[in-house]
């Protein structure tokens, strides 16, 4: 498994919309992705760096894995 430390909220973003996930908004600071015939949307943290357990919950949410995930950055 890849390490999920570092990685930027802009980053993260670039990696789901990749993974098919499209840019609905944004409210604040927080990116907002949905996906076309999943229920769950993103609320991605435009911050510098994630903390490694907000990055876990957006991956385990858009149902990918860690390794998907690291494939797509």
């Amino acid at each position: 498994m890849g390490r999920l430390a570092n990685i930027s909220g802009s980053e993260a973003a670039k990696a789901f919309v990749r993974a098919g996930w499209h840019r609905e908004g944004q409210v604040g600071s927080h990116l907002v992705l949905t996906k076309p015939g999943v229920r769950v949307n993103l609320s991605v943290p435009q911050h510098r760096e994630l903390s490694v357990g907000t990055l876990r919950a957006l991956i385990r949410a858009s149902g990918m894995t860690v390794e998907d995930f690291l494939k797509l950055l």
